[in-house]
């Protein structure tokens, strides 16, 4: 018995997987009453049980394994995107600030 799965990425695991588990936490986070500090865990949830249930619904070590990838590379791309669109943000105000 193997204790590593093999793992192959794929189409689904580069380009789509993240990006639904990021809809769906916002839709939950516009739709429900989730306090704000429990979205993080929302998306890894979400990550986790996309990953078990769906693409790797056949080798349990693998779907847990990857749908801590999808969270965290979800939570990891709106932070860094909500990082850069606020600095942006500052940025502009400054400009206008000097004019």
């Amino acid at each position: 018995m193997e204790v590593f799965p093999v793992i192959h990425t794929n189409f689904w695991d580069g380009v789509l997987a993240v990006p639904i588990v990021l809809i769906l936490t916002q839709l939950i986070k516009l739709f429900t009453p989730v306090p704000r500090a429990f979205i993080p865990t929302t998306a890894l949830l979400i990550g986790l049980l996309l990953s078990i249930l769906y693409s790797h619904r056949h080798h349990l070590i693998a779907g847990i394994f990857m749908g801590f990838f999808y969270g965290y590379a979800a939570i990891g791309s709106y932070a860094a995107s909500r990082n850069s669109w606020c600095a942006f943000k500052a940025k502009l105000r400054k400009k206008e600030h000097f004019r």
